[in-house]
C-alpha cells in the first residue's frame, strides 16, 4: 500500500508491527496534489518555502515470499493542513529534524509515544504552485514538471 493512515497505524494488522519496529524516512523536495475545479484537475507542486528537502514518516516491510526478497515502504498520512485542505483531506506526515530522530529511534516501540509526531505540518512553512499537466504522465520525468505553470491560476485565486 502506498499510504498508511496515521490514525490506524497501531491497530491495522498491515501496519501495526512496522509502526513498532520498522519506521523509516522518505526524503523529498516536494510532492504533487491535484485540485479539482469545474471538472478539471490542476496539478500543484507542494514544497517547503526555501525549497529545502524534508522527510515523510514512512514504514518499511520485507517479504520473503518470492524467489528474490522484496522490500517496500509506505508513507504515513494525516489530515490536511490549511494549505492542502482545498485540494485533499489528507497529506503526508512531514517530520522536522527533531521528530526524525525520535521516529527512527529503534529503542522506542511504544506507539503511543510516537503518535504525537503524526500531525499536519505547519502550513505557513509550505508553499504550492500550479504546474503543467505533464506530471500526469510517468514517462515525463524532467525539471519542467515542477516549474510554475503560467497559464494556471495562482494559489490564492484558485482556492478562493
Amino acid at each position: 500500500m502506498i499510504n498508511a493512515r496515521a490514525e490506524t497505524l497501531a491497530t491495522k494488522p498491515a501496519f501495526r508491527d512496522a509502526f513498532r519496529r520498522r519506521r523509516c524516512l522518505v526524503i523529498a523536495d516536494g510532492f504533487y496534489e491535484w485540485h479539482k475545479r469545474d471538472g478539471a484537475k490542476q496539478p500543484y507542486f507542494i514544497h517547503m518555502k526555501g525549497d529545502a528537502p524534508f522527510a515523510f514518516a514512512g514504514l518499511w516491510a520485507r517479504s520473503e515470499k518470492f524467489e528474490t526478497p522484496i522490500e517496500t515502504c509506505t508513507i504515513v498520512t494525516t489530515e490536511a493542513n490549511a494549505l492542502l485542505r482545498p485540494m485533499h483531506d489528507r497529506m503526508p506526515v512531514i517530520l522536522d529534524r527533531e521528530a526524525c530522530d525520535r521516529w527512527l529511534d529503534a529503542s522506542v516501540d511504544d506507539t503511543a509515544a510516537l503518535e504525537p509526531l503524526l500531525h499536519p505540518y505547519a502550513a505557513e512553512a509550505m508553499a504550492a504552485h500550479p504546474v503543467s499537466t505533464l506530471v500526469n504522465s510517468p514517462r515525463h520525468e524532467a525539471a519542467d514538471c515542477i516549474e510554475p505553470a503560467e497559464a494556471a491560476p495562482r494559489q490564492g485565486s484558485l482556492f478562493d
